[in-house]
């Protein structure tokens, strides 16, 4: 059996370094990694390939982020000749990424079949180029690999168990991730305080000035000489920083800026946070991993059980929202007791599912 995966953007990498060593396991199957170079910064990337073991890419497109529709089309142009080439059974895509929406365009037209790692997710939020690229995928998938009950729930919603498709509950290949490269030890950095809230900020609605200077504001608000913030600066969050003339190490003295980490350090700074304030899909889903409370800085989450259960609270970006949502995620007193996301076995749950369907 042979085995195209698409990848392109950090989330990605993670995904895959779990499900690729897996798949290494058996003899009787092959896996071809394309990397699109949708995320090309050496700490957003190489790093994930060099720190994870993850298998090299066989091809590496190098195509980098630019308007969405420029992309796709780019992307489906360049994997479609790889597919022709190497004639995989299977093309497998991970998330809700343009790489994901172009591979799996791919598979479709050349009636190849498809696996969507992560399907059902839905934030119900159309505008969102993501939530539009997870729902093409899922609809041209011929195996849904869902992380929870929720997103089954979700298909079930929009017809798609009467479907010619198989849809599997496998729970959440990060899940794998996280329980497997916690025990891998992490660089040392040398810049973080004893006591922190962490804190990730990237997405486009987000990094604006107006919004940036807002939340900042808040996340400033909400550290002290006791706890710090933590942030590392994701490259778009660094680019628009870059054109203003605020120095915000200097405005911002409770947040400690830092450069983007490698999974394995992230890892780190999520088990020894005080909390966790992100915009990020991924790391709602790291925070409760290790047990850790989670303000997402968003109107709508893929993640809905976290919030229906209290491990996470949305906020709009206002900083009195900001501050007062933190207070009453602070005030939560249950318990991390409930296995949402599986077993931490969801990567070998998903390789013989596809060798049994092929």
């Amino acid at each position: 059996m042979k085995i195209i995966t698409i990848l392109g953007a950090r989330p990605q990498f993670i995904k895959a370094a779990v499900l690729s060593n897996e798949i290494a396991k058996y003899n009787d199957v092959e896996e071809i990694i394309i990397h699109t170079g949708q995320h090309y910064d050496k700490n957003m990337s190489d790093i994930f390939f060099n720190d994870m073991k993850i298998p090299k890419p066989k091809h590496n497109l190098e195509i980098k982020s630019n308007y969405h529709g420029e992309m796709t089309g780019m992307m489906m142009r360049e994997i479609e000749k790889v597919v022709l080439l190497e004639k995989p059974d299977w093309i497998l895509v991970y998330g809700d990424t343009n790489s994901t929406l172009a591979g799996a365009l791919v598979a479709s037209k050349l009636h190849i079949k498809l696996a969507h790692v992560e399907a059902g997710l839905r934030s119900f939020n159309m505008k969102m180029p993501e939530e539009v690229n997870r729902i093409l995928t899922d609809r041209i998938s011929d195996v849904l690999f869902c992380p929870s009950n929720a997103a089954v729930k979700n298909l079930e919603i929009e017809g798609y168990l009467s479907m010619d498709k198989k849809v599997e509950v496998v729970g959440d290949i990060m899940f794998d991730s996280a329980l497997y490269y916690s025990k891998f030890p992490s660089k040392k950095i040398e810049s973080v305080p004893e006591k922190y809230i962490l804190s990730t900020i990237h997405r486009a609605e987000n990094t604006i000035p107006e919004k940036l200077e807002i939340i900042f504001d808040s996340l400033n608000n909400l550290g002290g000489s006791d706890t710090k913030v933590v942030l590392p600066i994701h490259p778009r969050t660094k680019n628009i920083l870059a054109t203003t003339d605020v120095n915000f190490s200097e405005k911002y003295s409770n947040i400690v800026f830092i450069e983007p980490q490698g999974y394995l350090e992230m890892l780190e700074l999520i088990k020894n946070a005080v909390s966790v304030i992100t915009d990020s899909g991924g790391l709602q889903k790291e925070a409760y991993f290790f047990q850790k409370l989670c303000l997402t800085l968003r109107d709508q989450t893929e993640w809905i059980e976290l919030v229906e259960n209290g491990y996470n609270i949305l906020s709009p970006i206002n900083e009195e929202a900001i501050i007062e949502n933190y207070k009453k995620l602070m005030s939560f007193e249950g318990f991390f007791s409930k296995d949402i996301y599986g077993d931490g076995n969801t990567a070998s749950k998903i390789v013989k599912i596809l060798k049994k369907e092929l």
